[in-house]
């Protein structure tokens, strides 16, 4: 795990803003980081930047606990929290000149850097004349001016249109498959997360609620049997009668727990020969927004 942490605890005050966060990040992944706004995202992400003291609970990353191997884990950390810090009245390469001099990195890997996040057709334009999204990329090149093992990056869609969003998107998979990098990003957004990630925690009020591949999460993602009638109300309450588990029932749908094709017809042959007029009967994934909000509403 490049990211490992153990009943992680802070309080601001008396209000408890991460309870007892244990965060599993294995290497080469991307692990999405989900939660609204408020859940403890921005303050989890402090944590493991050393940027506020654990109070309770321990961080281990690359294995090594943070505290005590503070310099030599930071160095090989990029991240990205809230907006990116660059300077509006310099270019796009005076910025990552000026960092890179900070750094004692070489000028080729700064064009390096501007082609990876595609600038360097704006490479000499100033920074305040970057869209939101250039600024967004431009902050992820500083990150990755040094070659980092882990990137963290705190809701780097934030404010972004869509076309923004997919550069964002398209830029941390190529981290991933051609970089070897491993990506730590938080974000309310579960449908941007669900097309790039690999990995999902999500919290709520400081509490982990859920971790695990997407693959896990979509496994609990249980399809349903979607049916319109002419009658919505008396054919949901002929199916209830007739022992058929009836999962929700709206103005215009019925829904009921999909098993197989077979039960599909034999719902359909029950209505139809109670005088039912099926107009559609057919199999629906449950949005992944909705178990999102399943999940953090239940806390």
């Amino acid at each position: 795990m490049v990211i490992d942490t153990a009943g992680l605890t802070f309080n601001f005050g008396n209000q408890a803003v991460v309870k007892s966060v244990s965060l599993q990040v294995p290497e080469g992944s991307i692990y999405g980081f989900l939660g609204p706004n408020g859940a403890g995202k921005t303050t989890t992400i402090k944590l493991l930047l050393n940027l506020l003291q654990v109070q309770q609970g321990s961080i281990h990353i690359f294995g090594k606990e943070l505290k005590s191997n503070r310099l030599e884990i930071l160095s090989q950390i990029g991240s990205l929290i809230e907006q990116p810090a660059i300077y509006l009245h310099l270019t796009g390469k005076e910025n990552l000149l000026n960092r890179a001099l900070l750094l004692q990195i070489s000028e080729k890997r700064v064009d390096d850097m501007l082609n990876l996040v595609h600038l360097t057709d704006a490479a000499h334009k100033k920074a305040g004349q970057y869209s939101l999204g250039m600024k967004q990329r431009l902050g992820i090149a500083l990150a990755l001016l040094s070659d980092p093992k882990l990137l963290i990056l705190d809701e780097p869609t934030n404010g972004l249109d869509p076309n923004g969003i997919i550069e964002i998107r398209e830029l941390l998979i190529k981290l991933i498959k051609e970089h070897q990098k491993t990506v730590f990003i938080s974000s309310h957004l579960l449908a941007e997360i669900e097309r790039m990630a690999t990995h999902v925690g999500i919290i709520n009020h400081g509490e982990l609620l859920f971790q695990g591949s997407i693959k896990e999460l979509e496994s609990m993602n249980k399809p349903l049997i979607q049916i319109e009638t002419d009658n919505t109300a008396d054919a949901a309450n002929y199916l209830s009668r007739n022992n058929v588990i009836v999962s929700d029932v709206t103005e215009q749908h019925i829904y009921l727990p999909y098993t197989s094709k077979q039960q599909m017809g034999e719902i359909n042959t029950m209505l139809n020969q109670m005088g039912y007029v099926v107009y559609s009967i057919n199999k629906q994934q449950q949005d992944l927004e909705k178990l999102f909000l399943a999940i953090t509403q239940t806390a």
